[in-house]
């Protein structure tokens, strides 16, 4: 019989799945271009979609991106909300080659962010740090409340310039979560010590297989393979290991990676997907869910 304070306990998703041990590679959502919209009032759940702005321009932003396959994201700095001077916008741009391309705008009325929709059809410009940022979006999931502000606070006071909060990017289980974009790169189960530590290897071209979820620009088995690789080779930059080929038969997937010196050239990797048990996957899921899992079964060099 379970007891009236065991009944009562507030369930919390990401501290549920630290406890159960849930695999985090190949569950970064994809996306190769991104929408940010600073907004310093309170986010609704659903983030842009939900705020009251003009319909028109609203609309328009909401239509480009689409068309873009952009995602678009509520950010904020870290800290006090009230904040002097207009909001910012920004179209961010990854490549295949992986050169990074932003355009950056300001705000004040609403029909200020129709610049966004001219943005999302021009290449933008090189050069720009990339952005950091980590999703706070407690009105979507309170986990990303509870781990993710602590962990925007430390990152800011390292990197103030690059550091945004962020609305809803997936994986609320995983708070904190902390996308570096335009590269593309998910990171998950950080607490404000660990994702100091994460951010500077990435930022020094060394991405480690411990908290990598995915590079947005792969599917979720080559993003399995990819962590599994940088597990077995240790740390390597964002463009050292490419996937070059895919092959699946059944629930086993064999993906082939190509590795920049000093690491091997060709290596494979096989994985074996399969669902996981239906749990209770966020805060406030109406229903159990499950999703699929990747377990690495051999890493060859060719």
């Amino acid at each position: 019989m379970t007891s009236p304070a065991a009944a009562t306990e507030r369930f919390f998703c990401a501290e549920t799945a630290r406890v159960r041990g849930d695999s985090m590679a190949g569950t970064a959502s994809p996306g190769l271009v991104w929408v940010l919209v600073e907004y310093r009032g309170a986010w609704p759940p659903n983030g842009f979609d939900a705020l009251d702005l003009e319909a028109g321009t609203k609309a328009l932003v909401i239509s480009a991106a689409r068309t873009a396959n952009a995602r678009i994201l509520l950010v904020r700095r870290p800290g006090p909300r009230r904040r002097p001077g207009p909001g910012r916008w920004a179209v961010l741009r990854h490549e295949g080659s992986g050169a990074h391309r932003q355009h950056w705008g300001t705000w004040e009325r609403d029909e200020d962010l129709a610049g966004i929709a001219s943005a999302l059809v021009s290449p933008g410009e090189p050069g720009f740090p990339p952005v950091i940022m980590v999703c706070a979006h407690g009105q979507h999931d309170p986990c990303c409340a509870v781990w993710g502000r602590p962990v925007g606070r430390a990152l800011s006071e390292r990197w103030p310039e690059m550091v945004w909060e962020c609305s809803h990017v997936g994986g609320d289980r995983f708070a904190a979560n902390v996308v570096i974009a335009p590269d593309g790169v998910y990171y998950g189960g950080l607490d404000a010590g660990s994702a100091v530590a994460t951010v500077e290897d990435h930022l020094a071209g060394r991405i480690h297989a411990g908290y990598l979820r995915g590079y947005t620009d792969l599917l979720p088995p080559q993003q399995a393979a990819v962590v599994a690789v940088l597990g077995q080779f240790g740390p390597a930059g964002r463009q050292d290991f490419v996937v070059t080929g895919t092959l699946r038969e059944g629930d086993h997937w064999r993906i082939q990676i190509t590795g920049r010196p000093p690491h091997p050239a060709r290596i494979e990797v096989e994985l074996r997907a399969s669902r996981a048990p239906r749990r209770q996957l966020t805060c406030r899921a109406p229903a159990e869910g499950s999703v699929i899992v990747y377990e690495t079964l051999s890493i060859r060099i060719n």
